[in-house]
């Protein structure tokens, strides 16, 4: 196993809730987002532990990371309401929102898919494919284009919020996951996020080939082979 989704580096302010013993935790496409990186830190001839990114991968769900010299130490629990709507996944909605909505008659189950298959496009238009969605916004349909373009501001907004967690000092912004096919969204990302860092398009994923390339460095003596327990490495802080 190579990154899994909950791969966890976070910095420990990151873990932080105005809950007391409620924290913070990251499930993202971990395999993706630091492969990625990996390779175009070689390709500015340099290693990954050397460079500041903030990653994203932008697919059916879509994670956003902050990268700092090798560590991912900040990130949204995707499959847990955080971050941006994706064609599958809700996002951040209000607390009380969410409380509103429960009162009115839905349940639990129906917010937990939300929060991981059924939100989203699936919700508010009844599809998860993104092709679809620019067609029918492209048609003159308001919602559609309504429902993508609040996606691409969330993408860019959360992007600028991993760019303070880098204290501005960003090497690159990298885009990886099927929607980065898309010329329309680059463009959105280039033009509202090109002034923190150079904007670097992956269309796709590189996870097959990453979990090849987390082998070899194990092989080749660059990294060393990591023992998966199954309990989390966070459990709380001392004090």
């Amino acid at each position: 196993m190579v990154n899994p989704p909950d791969t966890d580096e976070l910095c420990d302010l990151a873990r932080m809730t105005g809950i007391k013993g409620v924290y913070r935790n990251v499930h993202l496409h971990a395999l993706n987002l630091k492969e990625t990186a990996i390779r175009h830190a070689h390709s500015m001839g340099k290693r990954y532990d050397e460079c500041n990114f903030i990653v994203c991968h932008i697919g059916g769900g879509i994670s956003i990371s902050a990268h700092k010299h090798g560590k991912m130490i900040d990130g949204y629990d995707i499959v847990g309401g955080e971050g941006m709507m994706a064609p599958t996944r809700c996002g951040a909605v209000p607390v009380a929102e969410v409380l509103n909505y429960l009162e009115a008659g839905h349940t639990i189950k129906e917010v937990r898919g939300m929060c991981m298959k059924t939100g989203g496009f699936v919700d508010l238009l009844g599809t998860s494919d993104a092709i679809e969605v620019c067609n029918r916004a492209a048609a003159g349909d308001k919602a559609a284009a309504r429902a993508w373009d609040a996606m691409l501001y969330q993408i860019n907004k959360y992007i600028g919020s991993m760019a303070t967690v880098l204290g501005g000092k960003v090497d690159g912004i990298l885009l990886g996951g099927g929607m980065v096919h898309n010329k329309g969204l680059v463009k959105s990302i280039e033009d509202n996020c090109g002034w923190i860092a150079p904007v670097s398009a992956y269309p796709g994923e590189f996870e097959l080939e990453a979990m090849a390339a987390g082998a070899i460095r194990v092989l080749d003596g660059e990294e060393e082979a990591k023992t998966y327990t199954g309990v989390p490495v966070f459990q709380g802080f001392d004090d």
